[in-house]
């Protein structure tokens, strides 16, 4: 049974502590529902249709064309809402009448026009419930207007009480106004979810949560977001009326509970100061699919869960707030097998920990696939940085273009994991400095590393020593690449490393080989070493077959 929550108010208090290019448009109907299965449906107008649904009436009206038709079908009930009662010039608030209009297997439709809410529209427990605007706009009431519980329109299940399947879409959320900023749409549900077209217009202003939140409640169900975007951002907490009361701000939009499979299809963030894309809380899978994600703090895409796949986002940093610390492209954490393919990461505004991609100690497996970076600025800066508790790490067929003051494109961190991190067919191009001693092209301090196919150019930003690879790890293993360098193009501190079939060149005529006096048993074979190899006292090195020209 539906949850029709008789105290209005019930939520009333504190806030709790938590908080492109794609294929074409694809629509979904709600399993076992299409429209050729239901043989009873209403179409209910006026007040009168409000005491039909409320007895149990069917009388069948037809209705004009309109894009939220489609979906009549999958509805016993379809109510106008304006014709119902609510009003549709942004003068009156609209809660009152959708709380007499609730009712489960029950589409509410809002025709074009504005539509003025200042509390909360709560409905939880259901088996079947929709709301669909054809060119509708809700307007949020003023922070200090809103009755209630301040931070959100539409509460829609909650985890321990999901609704079964909902569709919600086809609305503009106006909060151009003062201190209108709130969560447009919060949702738990248990086997389909469905949300598209929602822009949410104007800066979120008044520091309560962000956009959306949206949660999958069984390991079965299903959902996708499509088209969501807040493009315009929000403020940090403590430019706002809520200052003092919550840790940096909102979050765009938060998927932290998550059990089943939920899709964010092509949806758009602009800076959030409290991650912009947040769905690296629960155990289920997250597809990210196309977007364009900016500007947040955190991380514009952080993403868990297993079997999670980020394809093909748009990933961009060029411009940070006072109060911006990290402003990290892609962050992935707390599950296994996630794979980015795909990804268009540009940073030119970056903060010192703003790295391109973090894969984090929390990550069991990962896979970067065919994924463009970009960085320059002023400021220190990393590439893909592989945290020291992350399990085995794949990088295939990427690109990174650096051209920072300083850093690694890639940094492997110390790790006592056995498991391996792979290069294959990585390029890495760029001018960068020295700054803050990050002179590397890729910092290996990791065992049992294979980098296979790497093109590396290191030539320095105005005359700045750079070197291709450093190992400061075992049993590295480096074949069929191309490292060139202003300093070295391959410095060894570790032990039993291997290089082989490559060819190594300093761009500014120093040995392709620095050995430091901790390497131990490396050896080179097949290789082409200009200038040869520059030995500080290491031990038992082994070369065989190299040429030195």
């Amino acid at each position: 049974m539906s949850e029709r929550s008789g105290i209005r108010n019930s939520d009333r208090g504190n806030f709790p502590c938590s908080q492109s290019t794609c294929q074409p448009d694809e629509q979904y109907s709600f399993a076992g529902r299409s429209r050729s299965q239901r043989s009873r449906r209403t179409f209910l107008r006026g007040a009168s249709a409000v005491a039909a649904a409320g007895i149990g009436l069917t009388s069948a009206v037809s209705a004009a064309s309109t894009p939220s038709s489609q979906y009549y079908g999958d509805y016993e009930n379809v109510i106008d809402v304006v014709e119902a009662g609510a009003d549709n010039t942004g003068n009156e608030s609209i809660t009152p009448v959708l709380e007499d209009l609730r009712a489960d297997e029950t589409l509410l439709v809002f025709p074009e026009g504005r539509y003025y809410m200042d509390e909360q529209f709560r409905f939880t427990g259901f088996e079947n419930f929709g709301v669909v605007g054809d060119n509708a706009t809700l307007v949020p009431a003023n922070y200090r207007d809103f009755d209630g519980p301040q931070y959100r329109l539409f509460r829609l299940g909650v985890s321990y009480r999901p609704g079964r399947m909902l569709r919600f879409e086809g609305f503009d959320i106006d909060q151009t106004a003062p201190n209108t900023g709130i969560r447009t749409i919060e949702a738990n549900v248990s086997d389909r979810l469905e949300v598209r077209d929602i822009t949410v217009r104007g800066e979120h202003d008044s520091g309560t949560w962000g956009p959306g939140q949206f949660n999958i409640t069984d390991p079965d169900g299903w959902g996708i977001v499509e088209r969501f975007r807040a493009m315009d951002g929000a403020r940090w907490v403590n430019n706002t009326l809520y200052a003092g009361n919550r840790w940096r701000g909102p979050i765009g939009i938060e998927a932290n509970q998550n059990r089943g499979t939920l899709e964010f299809r092509r949806c758009g963030l602009g800076a959030f100061p409290n991650n912009g894309l947040y769905a690296a809380g629960g155990d289920g899978k997250i597809v990210v699919h196309g977007g364009l994600y900016r500007n947040s703090n955190g991380a514009n895409v952080r993403v868990g869960g297993r079997n999670s796949e980020i394809r093909w986002p748009t990933v961009q940093v060029n411009d940070t707030r006072p109060e911006d610390r990290t402003q990290r492209g892609i962050r992935i954490e707390n599950g296994r097998n996630i794979e980015i393919y795909g990804a268009a990461i540009e940073i030119t505004s970056p903060k010192p920990t703003s790295h391109a991609i973090s894969a984090m100690n929390t990550c069991e497996s990962a896979r970067i696939d065919n994924t463009r970076i970009r960085m320059s600025g002023s400021d220190v800066n990393h590439g893909i940085v592989v945290s020291p508790d992350c399990g085995e790490t794949i990088i295939v067929d990427t690109s990174i273009t650096h051209e920072t003051a300083g850093g690694y494109p890639v940094w492997i961190r110390d790790s006592d994991r056995p498991e391996q991190v792979l290069a294959e067919n990585l390029t890495i191009t760029g001018r960068a400095g020295d700054a803050g001693g990050f002179r590397d092209g890729i910092r290996c301090e990791r065992d049992n590393c294979r980098l296979s196919h790497v093109d590396i150019e290191q030539p320095g930003r105005d005359g700045v020593d750079r070197n291709a690879i450093v190992n400061m790890g075992d049993n590295l293993t480096v074949y069929r690449s191309e490292l060139r360098a202003s300093q070295y193009p391959y410095v060894d501190l570790g032990s039993d490393a291997l290089v082989r079939d490559s060819v190594l060149e300093s761009t500014d005529g120093n040995e392709a080989v620095c050995l430091y006096s901790s390497a131990e048993n490396p050896e080179f074979k097949k290789n082409q070493l200009v200038d040869g190899i520059r030995d500080l006292g290491a031990s038992e090195v082994t070369t065989w077959n190299n040429t030195y020209e």
